[in-house]
């Protein structure tokens, strides 16, 4: 197309006094005003190159020693946890003045996949921390619950946990049986949460409750609640298919008293501030799934250049060359929607429909590229030293928790036929 032809087209298509060509599609859709009326620039900062760079390091020098027994014998990784907390992993993009490491959401993303491409056990209790509680917190709790309990999350001197899951509530939030029955000026919680990260290991819990059961999603409360209330028991530890090194409870409650100052918001506001909290934490799971997908590429490009079969390194037969072609190119797609979202997310818009899109999609590609990392692996796939059967095992997760891919797919359908 000639620079004239396009002059005229940009020219005779305008919205109003913006200047946004539509270029004759039509009435135009709000979702996709930031790819027309910003710029797009792939090149990160030097503050972000830095995380990036620092999170690989730790992950390689801290995380790889290690793994494979912490996922055999499903041991928490206290010390990692606890090192990635002094180095400010645990509270990237809080405020510093309660703790935090100031930090953007595309600074995040990048932290997550290194970490990832590692250890997904360790990524999803910094996902847990940083997207739900932290943010949560910082975003919607008051300036007494930041000095109380943000300060101690963000600086990774104590973990949280997320509590939304039951027995009978995991897709469907709006069906709480976990109660919280108002006393006055506190609150008394009774129920059991299901699938909890970080359940043994958080000393705080964001909990999702149900005070008024007429009103239905609008009778629901988020409180704060603290492990060693009276009250509250921890189950057993989960015995997982994959991330077997983090920390999954159940959590009952039995008569904890619960002071109203640790509510959360507006009386009701509970169901609103779980969605828009997931929403977040999708961007840590879409960058779960994308590091994980990452790391099982890296490897199976190694040794894909390492074995050799009919005379030649399996990397120059075309059946592997297009397996990791399609990795490859799978893993960047799902790079760019990750980033994408939290690009959407730094810039104070909805990134509700960019979050599910990542989550979708990034988890899909981990399940493809790990299950194609161990084929291209052969028989040293399917055992543990080569690392890849564990990558394929964790992927699995990203795809069923904080929003199963059904979910994510009503969230998207919901979106895009709303016009």
């Amino acid at each position: 197309m000639s620079v004239t032809k396009a002059s005229r087209i940009v020219r005779e298509f305008r919205i109003g006094n913006f200047g946004i060509p539509t270029l004759g599609f039509g009435s135009f859709s709000p979702y996709f005003a930031p790819l027309i009326v910003s710029y797009m620039d792939f090149k990160l900062t030097e503050e972000q190159v830095a995380v990036q760079l620092a999170a690989r390091d730790f992950a390689r020098t801290e995380l790889l020693p290690g793994v494979i027994e912490r996922d055999e014998k499903m041991k928490f990784p206290t010390e990692q946890i606890k090192k990635l907390g002094e180095l400010g992993f645990m509270g990237m993009m809080v405020d510093p003045k309660y703790g935090g490491s100031g930090m953007d959401t595309v600074s995040y993303v990048l932290a997550m996949e290194e970490i990832s491409k590692i250890d997904a056990s360790v990524s999803v209790c910094m996902s847990v921390n940083n997207s739900l509680v932290c943010w949560g917190l910082e975003k919607y709790g008051n300036e007494e619950q930041k000095q109380k309990y943000l300060t101690e999350l963000a600086s990774g001197r104590k973990i949280g946990a997320f509590l939304l899951s039951e027995p009978e509530a995991g897709s469907d939030a709006t069906s709480q049986r976990t109660t919280a029955e108002d006393k006055g000026d506190h609150y008394l919680v009774n129920g059991t949460k299901n699938w909890i990260t970080n359940g043994n290991s958080a000393s705080y819990y964001l909990v999702i409750t149900q005070t008024y059961p007429e009103k239905g999603h609008k009778g629901i409360n988020a409180l704060i609640i603290e492990k060693d209330s009276p009250g509250v028991t921890v189950g057993a530890k989960e015995n997982k298919l994959g991330i077997r090194g983090s920390d999954t409870h159940s959590i009952m409650f039995q008569d904890v008293k619960v002071p109203k100052e640790n509510r959360i918001g507006d009386d009701g506001f509970g169901f609103t501030f779980a969605m828009k909290v997931l929403a977040g934490g999708r961007i840590g799971i879409a960058s779960q799934a994308l590091g994980i997908a990452s790391g099982a590429y890296e490897l199976a490009l190694k040794y894909s250049k390492e074995r050799k079969a009919f005379g030649t390194e399996i990397s120059n037969h075309q059946a592997i060359a297009f397996k990791l072609a399609d990795m490859a190119t799978e893993i960047e797609a799902a790079r760019l929607l990750c980033l994408k979202a939290a690009w959407t997310k730094d810039q104070g818009m909805d990134y509700t429909l960019s979050a599910s899109m990542a989550k979708l999609f990034a988890s899909d590609i981990a399940q493809r590229v790990t299950n194609e990392a161990v084929q291209i692996h052969g028989g040293y796939g399917y055992v543990k030293e080569f690392h890849v059967e564990r990558l394929l095992r964790d992927a699995k997760i990203t795809q069923i928790y904080e929003g199963t891919s059904e979910v994510q797919r009503i969230v998207i359908s919901r979106t895009i036929l709303k016009g």
